[in-house]
């Protein structure tokens, strides 16, 4: 009886095990962690900061140095495997640096929405900002996408991947930031990587939520 017993147990611990929650970050070298030794990057930084809230949770590096939002709408179907629960959609970023036309992004950036849709997969979606110098028309497209798909899909949504180097209301003064960025001025360093993961762990912590419910 015992060993029945310990083998139901165990059996039961398994199934535990089995329901740990498995979360794939979809994005560019921000999310694949460029020019950081592993351990730094951002993957690693939110998986150890959710660890240190309770949280069962694997995280999927499904980063990729210098995707526009169109390569992770041509990979998001096999990143999307049925192991996945969740995933944190963090792109656009080089189709600004690339002055690509926001309808296409908007277009790309739709289609991941609907493939999560299609999987059954909760979003957390991470918006980017376009700089003043494209013009106003330009960012103001741009800047839209994020807002009004999360509205449009009731996703998740936080305004801008870089929210936790803030310091306030208001566009902080670049001279501040420095100190947060590598030498290239656009990848933070590991202290900047810390301060992002503060600001997006929480709203991981909420689709986590979303997942178990």
């Amino acid at each position: 009886m015992r060993k029945a017993l310990t083998g139901i147990v165990l059996m039961l611990a398994g199934m535990a095990q089995a329901e740990e929650v498995v979360i794939a970050a979809l994005g560019d070298s921000l999310t694949q962690g460029y020019g950081l030794v592993t351990e730094d990057g951002f993957v690693p930084q939110l998986e150890g900061w959710l660890a240190a809230q309770g949280a069962e949770v694997r995280l999927i590096n499904a980063g990729v140095s210098g995707d526009t939002t169109a390569g992770g709408l041509a990979r998001v179907d096999w990143t999307l495997t049925p192991e996945v629960d969740g995933v944190i959609v963090a792109l656009g970023g080089n189709d600004v640096l690339r002055g690509l036309d926001p309808a296409q992004a908007r277009a790309n950036l739709d289609g991941i929405m609907q493939a999560a849709g299609t999987a059954d997969v909760e979003v957390l979606l991470i918006g980017m900002e376009a700089p003043n110098n494209y013009g106003p028309d330009y960012k103001a497209a741009f800047d839209a996408i994020y807002p009004e798909l999360a509205e449009t899909y009731g996703s998740l949504y936080l305004d801008s991947f870089f929210a936790g180097l803030r310091d306030g209301e208001g566009t902080p003064d670049p001279a501040a930031l420095r100190p947060f960025f590598q030498a290239d001025g656009i990848h933070p360093n590991a202290e900047g990587v810390a301060r992002i993961v503060e600001s997006v762990g929480p709203k991981v912590l909420e689709l986590i939520t979303r997942i178990e419910d």
